[in-house]
């Protein structure tokens, strides 16, 4: 199974007036992701399924997503809180996504790949993607590539 891990495009900053759960995309947060979802596609990349927080942000992160995804998009509130492993071992597909926040993206791409989910060795910028393959178990899957939210293509 492929499984790519992708941190949220840039939202609104921070601000005592909002809930952070509905903080949205900035105009530039969704152009950089688009230029991610462009190279994903043009790379042969699609989703059967793509998951994602029920925060605005990695919601609307997802829907940018829709064009190279053949299943639904699917909230889940798993994605918005440390990662589980029973989580990872529900999903469903040969490529699925799943859209969420730091330090939780971090913390899941460490415990699929060395099975501890509080290795520090990486953090995700917004609109990061890490590609995964393997059986989506703790310390069963291998890192294929970390790119960048300008959308440079996978090896």
């Amino acid at each position: 199974m492929d499984v790519f891990l992708i941190r949220h495009a840039i939202a609104e900053e921070r601000r005592a007036d909002l809930p952070d759960a509905n903080r949205r995309l900035t105009e530039r947060g969704r152009a950089r992701f688009e230029t991610v979802v462009q190279s994903l596609h043009r790379s042969g990349f699609r989703f059967d399924h793509v998951y994602h927080s029920p925060w605005l942000r990695a919601a609307e992160t997802a829907e940018l997503l829709e064009p190279i995804t053949d299943g639904p998009l699917i909230c889940t509130d798993e994605l918005a809180q440390p990662p589980r492993a029973e989580f990872f071992a529900s999903l469903q597909g040969d490529a699925v996504a799943c859209v969420g926040h730091e330090p939780w993206m971090s913390d899941a791409l460490s415990l699929l790949t060395t099975g501890d989910p509080h290795g520090p060795w990486l953090r995700f910028k917004k609109g990061g993607v890490a590609w995964l393959r393997g059986t989506p178990h703790p310390r069963s899957m291998e890192l294929r590539a970390l790119l960048p939210p300008r959308g440079h293509a996978p090896p």
